[in-house]
């Protein structure tokens, strides 16, 4: 196999493994932090008329979700990249956060999240995961590229 197509595969398969964890924590928080008296988290709207009575607790796992999506997704990637492993595993922390900045054009978060979130969630953590990725491979004896 071409290391061209090895790397997208690698690309495409880190993102199919980080968004199914992304979404699972997503639905997890609910049911560990309780959503505030009244609030609907079940519709967008819901959601929406939610964001006032939601206290700083209750980001908490949205964030993790989408740091945590990142972070699996890029170790995989990185893992099975063929060449320039950080490289690949960054590629999927700019889909992540390409979902992440239509999140925050849709949903009326608040400025601290928002930016705690498109800033710390997804690159910063995509280059971590690269770095693991990167370091299982040489663990188990695959060469590495120097990226």
């Amino acid at each position: 196999m071409s290391p061209a197509l090895r790397n997208v595969l690698a690309v495409i398969a880190g993102l199919l493994i980080g968004l199914p964890v992304n979404m699972g924590l997503i639905i997890l928080g609910p049911m560990v932090i309780p959503p505030p008296p009244g609030a609907d988290f079940t519709s967008p709207e819901g959601l929406e008329a939610a964001m006032p009575l939601m206290e700083p607790r209750h980001f908490v796992f949205p964030f993790l979700a989408h740091a945590l999506g990142t972070l699996v997704g890029a170790i995989f990637t990185a893992r099975f990249a063929a060449s320039r492993q950080t490289a690949m595993a960054l590629v999927v922390g700019v889909f992540f956060l390409a979902g992440g900045i239509a999140n925050v054009s849709m949903l009326p978060s608040p400025m601290w999240f928002n930016a705690l979130d498109l800033l710390g969630a997804y690159l910063p953590i995509a280059f971590l995961g690269g770095q693991i990725g990167r370091r299982m491979r040489s663990s188990k004896g695959v060469p590495s590229s120097p990226r």
